[in-house]
């Protein structure tokens, strides 16, 4: 059976459901300290011309981002966000009896759109939590048309080397397409071994990219795609014609001028999640290493996850129980401003020890 996308839950929502005053979300890996400066200003100067159609182009946008990234522009096409590129990507490569291969426990959304297109979605368990590229090369079959890989992962947090990745694409036929998105590439970029796939130009390589983390515009919707000049030509054969809207392009070409707020961003990123991966060393709760800008708490079962998670929200916390990513015993947790990160410390503070109690008294009782 379809089932859609469920996004993390929203604070007004929450709101209205629990009365509270005080309400902290860290579950949707979000830029806590909003959007770009740069980016709210250009919105503002751009208001007077939303009545226009855009061009359908994006020249703008596209000639800034192949300035930035040092590639030609017909090697970029943007969209309404990257989950809607890579429906997009779907609809131009592959047909019903297609197979689209990935990991277990990845990215839902590709989840999402390859059952929403009616397509194959065949899955490779992971190896310790990480991409097993070794296993989805061999997994490869006649049908399958596109190979999706998230690096680093959602919501795994980590990320598969520069030497697996290249012993990995010569593996890969050359009538598959690989898709790799990296949503979280500039957290990751401080990793010296970690891949920055616009280096390479495998003619069946694309790379997605989005506005919506590091650049603090979730809600403007803004990904890109950048490929080879074939495979990008035929995704405007497919792509809508006005996307992203006007407001969200001016905002993405500002803020992708804004160093310093990406550095900002990347420096209380990096001393929060710090804070965090201490505390819940400190309390005894199991986590992963992380290259992005959230972590992956593992509980010891689906319940106890799902009561934590839910005792978490009775709080005002709110976090991603990861049932829907295929991880049910585990949740994940974006990193905040500093006062949201010491409110949520507190939150789990309070309740992970009853949860875990309850945990260990059913365990033995049932015993």
């Amino acid at each position: 059976m379809l089932k859609p996308y469920k996004a993390g839950k929203p604070i007004d929502e929450l709101a209205r459901e629990k009365n509270l005053d005080r309400i902290v979300k860290l579950a949707s890996n979000e830029n806590p300290l909003g959007p770009s400066p740069k980016a709210m200003e250009a919105m503002k100067a751009a208001i007077p011309q939303v009545h226009r159609y855009i061009d359908p182009s994006n020249f703008k946008l596209v000639s800034r981002l192949a300035e930035k990234y040092g590639k030609r522009p017909d090697q970029f096409i943007c969209g309404h966000g990257t989950d809607a590129l890579h429906g997009d990507i779907l609809g131009a490569f592959t047909q019903t009896a297609d197979e689209v291969l990935t990991s277990e426990g990845t990215f839902i959304g590709v989840y999402v759109n390859t059952r929403k297109h009616t397509r194959t979605l065949r899955l490779v368990p992971m190896n310790n939590w990480r991409y097993d590229l070794d296993a989805i090369a061999e997994a490869i079959s006649p049908d399958t048309k596109i190979v999706y890989l998230a690096n680093p992962n959602n919501p795994t947090g980590l990320y598969f080397t520069r030497e697996e990745f290249e012993n990995f694409m010569p593996k890969v036929p050359k009538d598959v397409l690989v898709l790799l998105d990296e949503a979280y590439d500039t957290y990751a970029g401080e990793y010296e071994d970690y891949p920055d796939g616009l280096e390479y130009d495998f003619e069946n390589l694309i790379v997605t990219r989005t506005l919506s983390k590091i650049y603090g515009l979730g809600g403007m919707r803004v990904g890109f795609v950048v490929g080879p000049e074939y495979l990008i030509a035929e995704l405007h054969k497919v792509r809508l014609p006005f996307e992203p809207n006007h407001l969200a392009q001016e905002a993405a070409i500002a803020a992708l001028d804004d160093d310093d707020f990406l550095k900002l961003t990347v420096d209380t990123n990096r001393r929060n999640l710090k804070k965090m991966q201490e505390q819940f060393d400190t309390i005894g709760i199991e986590h992963l290493p992380t290259s992005a800008n959230f972590i992956m708490l593992l509980l010891p079962s689906e319940q106890c996850a799902t009561d934590f998670f839910q005792e978490c929200l009775n709080l005002g916390l709110i976090i991603r129980h990861l049932a829907g990513f295929g991880i049910p015993n585990a949740v994940r947790i974006n990193s905040g401003t500093d006062e949201e990160t010491e409110f949520a410390l507190d939150v789990i503070a309070k309740v992970y020890p009853s949860i875990i109690d309850k945990y260990r008294n059913t365990i033995a009782q049932s015993n």
